[in-house]
């Protein structure tokens, strides 16, 4: 068995989508980044890859390419399951925490489990995603960005 650690954050904007777990959550402004600039799939992309000391998602899906514009992080998620399973691993459990003052996302989760169920091929009591503020405190708590923390523990097929 095996763990990895992914962390990413975002800046929030105008003009931009706010898309978290895969799921277009309506608010004012949405995250800023090369692709969809979902952070919590991109922290679970970095704890997969690191669980096997395969780099990190930048290594394997650039910001610097034109491929990856605006690309959507689910298929960028599915790519790294496949690099998982062809390491022979599999999920066994994931645990997340989103970081975010502004919007509530208790309403959201059951959704984003369930695309993160889907995209991964592992059953929903697999994963847990937990909403957290940051106390008005730093650029999270003055929503001016969004973070997100994920661990997986993986074991051989």
């Amino acid at each position: 068995m095996r763990i990895g650690l992914g962390y990413d954050i975002h800046k929030l904007s105008k003009n931009r989508d706010l898309i978290i777990g895969g799921v277009k959550i309506p608010f004012e402004l949405g995250l800023l980044g090369h692709s969809d600039a979902d952070v919590l799939t991109h922290a679970i992309i970095d704890a997969i890859l690191g669980s096997i000391a395969m780099h990190d998602i930048g290594y394997h899906f650039p910001d610097t390419s034109e491929k990856y514009k605006n690309a959507n992080s689910l298929e960028l998620l599915k790519e790294t399951c496949k690099i998982l399973k062809n390491e022979g691993c599999k999920i066994i459990n994931l645990d997340t925490n989103i970081i975010c003052q502004k919007p509530k996302l208790s309403f959201y989760i059951d959704d984003m489990r369930k695309n993160l169920s889907k995209t991964m091929d592992i059953e929903l009591n697999q994963i847990s995603i937990k909403a957290k503020t940051n106390e008005k405190m730093d650029s999270v708590g003055e929503c001016r960005s969004i973070a997100a923390q994920a661990i997986v523990l993986i074991d051989k097929i």
